[in-house]
């Protein structure tokens, strides 16, 4: 991570399962703030950290906010879509897949199209690289305690974290649910 980068992140630690669903949500309406009115949301989201830290609980928020009601882990479809009549969320997982099988996915496709596109376990995907992106790593900290910390790359992921900014410092996140920040 760059100098640049470091600055740019905002750290969060939630204390349940519930809290990180909240975290989710509130993700979820930064994105649809990012989109233009009428316009579908266009913004990739990179989700790492261990097995078992909270990637799909995330999603499963963020899906939430987008109209989703039942967003459920791609671990074996390794791709699901989700459309609404305003937009499409494409939630991927790439932990299946040795290093540069995702290549052979599509995932450029739905990153160029107009689509939320979570991508789990994003350290095997090579083209990565090259791609604006909203990245968050996870880590368990205890057996209910996660940290977050999330950084951006790009235009519209630059303005994503500037919008979870935002609610941080306006009162949007409700620190009372189990969330806890730092900002840098």
């Amino acid at each position: 991570m760059t100098q640049k980068e470091a600055r740019q992140a905002l750290r969060l630690q939630t204390s349940s399962e519930e809290a990180t669903l909240d975290l989710g949500r509130i993700l979820g309406a930064a994105i649809l703030e990012i989109a233009p009115s009428g316009a579908e949301p266009s913004v990739t989201v990179l989700l790492s950290g261990d097995l078992g830290t909270g990637k799909t609980t995330l999603a499963r928020g963020i899906g939430s906010a987008l109209g989703i009601t039942r967003v459920r882990s791609p671990s074996f479809t390794l791709i699901n879509e989700y459309h609404t009549t305003n937009f499409s969320l494409v939630h991927a997982d790439l932990y299946r897949l040795e290093l540069g099988m995702a290549e052979n996915l599509g995932l450029e496709e739905y990153h160029d199209a107009p689509c939320v596109l979570l991508i789990e376990w994003p350290e095997r995907w090579m083209s990565l690289t090259k791609r604006d992106a909203l990245k968050i790593l996870i880590e368990s900290r205890s057996e209910n305690e996660r940290a977050f910390e999330i950084s951006s790359k790009g235009k519209v992921a630059d303005l994503l974290l500037q919008n979870l900014k935002e609610a941080v410092k306006n009162g949007k996140i409700d620190l009372g649910a189990g969330l806890q920040l730092a900002l840098d």
